[in-house]
């Protein structure tokens, strides 16, 4: 089983910057794909980033493109979404993803965190 935690999110001002951090927990040799999603009030959860299992590979949403840097660091069990410059636009609540499937980018994500909240104020 594989537990996900979020944390990092919060109040930021326009153009401002936040990391969020997600720890995964898991069977102690096994190796993930990640993945962040973002939803904002009244609307769907959409693709952020992912990250290869390597770490090797990323993807983002295009709209995204620049101003977000997912990296993971599996001596922690850590993935990081650094995102800049932020915008009012960007308040959501922001979820860690996880994937055993080893194809990239990936289609599906079998474990969710339970999201942190990152609002961003004009």
């Amino acid at each position: 089983q594989v537990q996900l935690v979020e944390s990092g999110g919060g109040l930021v001002q326009a153009g401002g910057s936040l990391t969020l951090s997600c720890v995964y927990y898991g069977r102690t040799f096994a190796r993930y794909n990640m993945g962040w999603f973002r939803q904002a009030p009244g609307k769907e959860r959409l693709f952020v980033a992912a990250i290869s299992w390597r770490g090797t590979r990323t993807t983002y949403a295009e709209s995204l493109e620049g101003r977000f840097t997912l990296t993971k660091d599996d001596r922690v069990n850590t993935a990081y979404l650094q995102i800049y410059n932020l915008e009012p636009e960007d308040t959501a609540v922001y979820y860690c993803a996880a994937t055993e499937d080893f194809e990239f980018p990936p289609r599906n994500y079998e474990y969710w965190g339970q999201g942190t909240q990152v609002t961003v104020s004009s």
